[in-house]
């Protein structure tokens, strides 16, 4: 099983998570890219410290949003979009080259990784974008997502993803920001679903209900309130259970 977590979000002054405490623990590293979080400097020391710790980076790519974090829906053209993805890919392969190690996947954040649950134009933008960039580049996403069916048909490799600290609805997408529910914070009960996630292959919604879920990759957010604390406890409870924690794609490369 895969750990991963979203890290290189601070911007200038401002700083968010702590990324070298959580690339102590994660085997993946979904770097943010400059548009919807991230400044050169922080994304070049990230990819560094990523390098550093042996940790496995990838793209996350998203809207042109620094203000709304990439949280806000933007109705794009699909062209533009791929336009954005692969220049937002390009953009931290530099930071990676000059660490010595190279981007090995694609994750879509916030708004755009929802809106393309399910929103054909703006999954199929996203697609095409990766496939033009590097069609051997895996994809993170939500399973049964538009997108990953997309990126499937595409001879894209696939990786579902599970979100230890988010609240499932009973239709196996996630409950949005700001409604109840929709955040988990402590350490033992983020623990006990991804135990139970591994053990049974399902989550408990947030109306009680039991949802099959199957994933090869689990997410922590840097930018979680004890995010680090969970990430511990995620990976000390798989450890105890025997399963090998490692990178879906790999060992970094260099």
């Amino acid at each position: 099983m895969d750990l991963n977590s979203d890290l290189g979000e601070s911007f200038g002054r401002w700083t968010l998570g702590d990324d070298a405490a959580m690339l102590d623990i994660v085997t993946s590293a979904n770097v943010a890219c400059g548009f919807h979080a991230g400044d050169p400097t922080t994304l070049r020391r990230t990819c560094r410290q990523a390098a550093a710790a042996g940790v496995v980076v990838g793209a996350q790519v998203g809207y042109r949003d620094l203000a709304g974090f990439g949280r806000r829906f933007i109705d794009v053209q699909p062209g533009e979009l791929a336009d954005d993805v692969v220049y937002q890919i390009g953009a931290l392969q530099a930071m990676c080259r000059v660490a010595g190690i190279g981007v090995r996947y694609v994750k879509p954040h916030g708004a755009l990784y929802n809106a393309i649950v399910a929103h054909e134009q703006q999954a199929a933008a996203v697609v095409a974008a990766v496939r033009d960039y590097d069609p051997a580049l895996p994809v993170l996403g939500l399973p049964g997502s538009e997108f990953l069916r997309a990126a499937e048909a595409a001879g894209l490799r696939t990786v579902r993803e599970f979100f230890v600290d988010r609240g499932y609805t009973p239709e196996a997408t996630l409950v949005p920001r700001g409604r109840e529910g929709d955040l988990l914070h402590d350490p033992r009960e983020v623990t006990e679903r991804v135990l139970r996630l591994v053990d049974d292959g399902v989550v408990i919604a947030v109306d009680g209900s039991r949802v099959p879920v199957v994933a090869e990759s689990l997410c922590v957010h840097g930018d979680s309130p004890g995010a680090v604390e969970m990430a511990q406890a995620v990976r000390a409870g798989l450890d105890r259970a025997g399963l090998p924690v490692a990178a879906f794609a790999g060992e970094a490369s260099r």
